[in-house]
């Protein structure tokens, strides 16, 4: 198996695709079987003409891609997020006993929730017994992705999935480019999601960094309705006996506990995290959901988060800044390194970060990308930067915001299942 990366930042697209395509070649084992494109907005209006010039240059059974407003590649040895300006990102897979199966989907393509798993299976067109991970490229105006998201675990629920939002160009025509035999060289336009399947020798892992530290102590929702958390039980900070309360009420009196750094980022990086197992006692950074703080009612004191709240439900607040996130993915990088999911040699990555990251947050170039390199020195990098990120926690696959989200490609043996004990 080979994963390979490259990326130009030539200011014409004929020009671009011929400096990664050199750079490329020489380096193949065999024909590709996989491309995987993407390309910033400053060539949107080009956009059309991407796939055909790939494939006049390489013969690629399936290509994939979408726009990005910035992108993450290789130069030479080294890893770039090119935030601004023209930038192609090509990702070549010579990927021997893989079975790849692309797909495009609608909102009017999806089953009814109430479906069962085969429905999904069959609108996807990819049997669950294949073990199958997941590559999605969505159209931000896209309706249903939550349903799409949460209809993939019910008919995969073993299934990786990573992906993330197109970004840049014209916000209601966001080409997502798919390419396969019997689909020609047309990029797909309309509000869809363009995925890809991968089976066989491969496993595809995920790491998800949402950028956010706990502060306080964790509460129970005792009352909520729809995304309203209306009622919570909570330790007293001064007696530790747990008490119930409005959260508001419970919330100023953590801000009081903050230092005075703390309590000026909480003025507008104040975030709720969801606890995804319910019978984890000690919880870590990695076991959270984290959902945006919408707003408040001081006369109830309730609070009203990014999801749907149940009795039951164990949150914590969060708070996110730079030193905070670049600690965060540090943190799981390195709990990655220590306890892989699973054996075999990491071949390649792409990265799916938020356009809140990068260099507006770190105030410093390729700081996401050049953490990932100091654990992963080896590993080409690709990739863009997001209108949102698709990755799981706790399992589930969710839509993010502010987040990192790596799909670390592993290869198997030829004929092993990865899911046999």
């Amino acid at each position: 198996m080979q994963w390979l990366n490259a990326l130009s930042t030539r200011a014409s697209l004929e020009g671009a695709l011929d400096e990664v395509v050199a750079q490329l070649q020489p380096q193949l084992t065999g024909a590709p079987d996989l491309g995987i494109v993407f390309l910033s907005s400053a060539f949107a209006s080009e956009a059309s003409r991407l796939v055909p010039l790939l494939r006049e240059k390489l013969s690629l059974p399936v290509v994939v891609g979408c726009l990005g407003h910035g992108l993450i590649g290789m130069k030479g040895a080294e890893n770039q997020e090119i935030e601004q300006g023209p930038a192609l990102s090509l990702t070549l897979g010579v990927l021997p006993g893989v079975n790849l199966r692309p797909f495009w989907l609608q909102e009017q393509d999806l089953p009814d929730l109430d479906s069962p798993p085969q429905a999904w299976s069959e609108v996807v067109g990819v049997d669950p017994r294949e073990n199958p991970h997941f590559i999605l490229l969505v159209d931000p105006m896209m309706g249903g992705l939550n349903d799409l998201l949460a209809g993939l675990d019910f008919a995969y629920p073993g299934a990786v999935k990573v992906g993330g939002l197109a970004s840049g160009g014209d916000a209601y025509h966001l080409p997502l480019f798919f390419a396969c035999p019997g689909q020609g060289n047309r990029p797909n336009r309309g509000q869809g999601v363009a995925g890809l399947a991968l089976s066989g020798a491969i496993a595809l892992e995920s790491i998800v960094a949402q950028g956010c530290r706990p502060i306080g102590r964790p509460f129970r929702v005792t009352e909520g309705e729809r995304n309203i958390i209306l009622e919570i039980e909570a330790p007293d900070p001064v007696t530790e006996d747990l008490v119930t309360c409005p959260p508001l009420v419970s919330l100023r009196e953590l801000v009081q506990t903050l230092s005075e750094k703390d309590r000026e980022l909480a003025q507008n990086a104040l975030f709720v995290g969801v606890a995804m197992d319910e019978f984890k006692r000690a919880l870590q950074p990695g076991d959270f959901l984290i959902r945006n703080l919408l707003g408040v009612d001081p006369r109830q004191g309730a609070l009203a988060i990014g999801d749907r709240v149940r009795v039951g439900q164990r949150l914590q607040f969060h708070l996110r800044d730079a030193r905070t996130s670049a600690e965060d993915l540090q943190y799981l990088l390195e709990r990655y390194g220590q306890n892989p999911p699973s054996p075999g040699e990491i071949k390649g990555a792409l990265m799916f970060p938020c356009l809140g990251r990068g260099s507006s947050l770190y105030q410093q170039a390729n700081f996401d990308s050049n953490l990932f390199r100091r654990y992963f020195p080896q590993t080409p990098l690709g990739g863009f930067f997001c209108n949102g990120e698709i990755g799981p926690v706790g399992g589930q696959t969710f839509l993010h915001g502010y987040t990192s989200v790596f799909g670390l490609i592993k290869a198997l043996p030829l004929g092993e299942d990865r899911n046999a004990p």
